[in-house]
């Protein structure tokens, strides 16, 4: 069975679309959509391993004071790339605007994507590169492996504006971040 899109959603405004466009998207727009070279994603329903995982992380992390987790906002990078990462840490003072609905990547510290089978090749790929050539210092990659995560860490490289591998962590996240993080990686605990 196929499903027509909405009449706004095809082919799109002329020139392509836009970051400050997502604010503007029709009620019946999908919650999740994020924008990748002009183009509009619409994000596939969550499993619940990536459900667990975001709450695991966004109720684990404890960043200084100066810092804030996010979830599920976006980051415009450019005018035709406004990403949505699955947590971000931010500074807090870009908090200050309640309304906003997107980070500059001066206030992002840490972007996560939780990988799930439609997006690994943009979340192992084009998105990274997309946040690195920002200056995003910190990202992770949270997959799965059989019932369990594993998180790849990486850190800006700015020389060269490339991550490099910092870890690759199962049963336990242990890092720095410029500050420590060390988080138990056991998804059944959030369950029992």
């Amino acid at each position: 069975m196929t499903t027509a899109l909405p009449e706004w959603f095809y082919p799109g405004p002329p020139g392509g679309w836009t970051a400050d466009m997502l604010d503007r998207l029709p009620t019946d727009a999908p919650p999740h959509v994020e924008l990748i070279d002009g183009s509009l994603i619409m994000m596939s329903p969550r499993s619940a391993f990536h459900m667990l995982m975001l709450r695991l992380l966004e109720r684990e992390l404890d960043p200084p004071d100066e810092l804030f987790v996010v979830r599920e906002m976006s980051v415009t990078l450019g005018v035709r790339q406004r990403p949505e990462p699955d947590i971000l840490i931010v500074k807090r003072a870009a908090m200050a605007d309640l309304t906003r609905t997107s980070f500059r990547p001066e206030d992002v510290h840490l972007v996560v994507e939780v990988v799930s089978p439609e997006s690994v090749e943009r979340d192992r790929t084009t998105k990274p590169i997309k946040y690195s050539d920002a200056g995003i210092r910190f990202l992770w990659r949270v997959e799965q492996e059989e019932a369990a995560p594993v998180v790849y860490t990486f850190e800006l490289e700015p020389s060269v504006k490339a991550y490099v591998p910092t870890g690759v962590h199962r049963g336990r996240l242990r890092t720095s971040i410029g500050f420590d993080v060390d988080i138990d990686l056991d998804l059944g605990r959030l369950v029992r």
